[in-house]
């Protein structure tokens, strides 16, 4: 059975700069908009769609069209991923205090990292960029770059691996629970073969995404002085910063166990040789 990987790279991802703060009206709203939330999840949706091809190709070749991509895009639908993460978001930080991340994230220095970032993270939707980037990271490896300690740092800060992989695990399960509720299959899939089989992917994931992250921070960070870079350690070590990387990842991890559910119900459809 098909592994869907599904990979919410979570670094903070910034836009421009906002002259406001967190005891403002809409202080939660800047901080969102600093983090150029639409921005990322125009790009997530776009990956998803990407990954969504994929799975119709190794599932249900040439039987899923129109009616596939249309199910698809409702699955994906931008606002409504925007609306699961804000109102999760505004739950899990209500009353939070934002001054600090507001301070960093509307910075000039804030700025630039959120331009690179979200660059990075668009490029990387071709795969000629992607494999490139693998090819660069390799070439850090083998030079023992000292850069890579300083990313390593950033990676531990923000919990990317263990989050990213606890993340996909939990999709891939839901993606799994999707096919068993919709009846893909003649036989009954139970609880257990599905934890089972997750389970049994954990390994490969954690290597992807250790991959992808340290290649993907390797290339937006290339132009970053090591100074800029260490402040944003600096600030995702603090209380605030930990906060808010938590609930990001509760927030993205909602709507992608969701999302990987339903494309499990859609698929099934597909798979039992039914229409939706």
């Amino acid at each position: 059975m098909r592994r869907l990987l599904v990979l919410p790279i979570l670094v903070f991802l910034l836009a421009f700069p906002v002259p406001l703060r967190a005891g403002a009206s809409g202080g939660l709203d800047t901080l969102l908009e600093a983090l150029a939330l639409d921005d990322l999840v125009a790009i997530m949706r776009e990956e998803g769609l990407g990954h969504a091809d994929e799975l119709a190709d190794e599932m249900f070749p040439g039987r899923g069209g129109a009616r596939w991509k249309a199910a698809v895009m409702q699955i994906y639908d931008g606002g409504r991923m925007s609306g699961e993460l804000r109102d999760s978001l505004s739950a899990t930080l209500a009353g939070a205090d934002l001054d600090l991340l507001l301070d960093f994230f509307t910075s000039d220095e804030g700025a630039r990292i959120v331009s690179l970032e979200l660059s990075a993270r668009r490029a990387l939707l071709d795969e000629a960029v992607k494999a490139a980037s693998r090819e660069r990271l390799e070439e850090m490896q083998a030079d023992d770059d000292p850069r890579l300690e300083l990313i390593g740092r950033f990676v531990e800060a923000n919990n990317l691996v263990e989050a990213n992989v606890a993340g996909a695990l939990n999709a891939n399960y839901a993606f799994y629970s999707g096919l068993a509720d919709g009846r893909a299959f003649d036989f009954d899939l139970t609880e257990e073969q599905m934890l089972a089989d997750v389970w049994g992917q954990e390994q490969e994931i954690r290597d992807e995404t250790r991959d992808w992250i340290y290649s993907y921070l390797a290339m937006a960070y290339a132009p970053l002085p090591d100074a800029a870079l260490k402040a944003y350690v600096a600030i995702s070590e603090t209380r605030e910063g930990a906060a808010l990387n938590a609930a990001l990842f509760k927030a993205f991890d909602t709507s992608f166990t969701r999302i990987s559910r339903e494309l499990g119900l859609a698929a099934a459809g597909f798979i039992a040789g039914q229409d939706l």
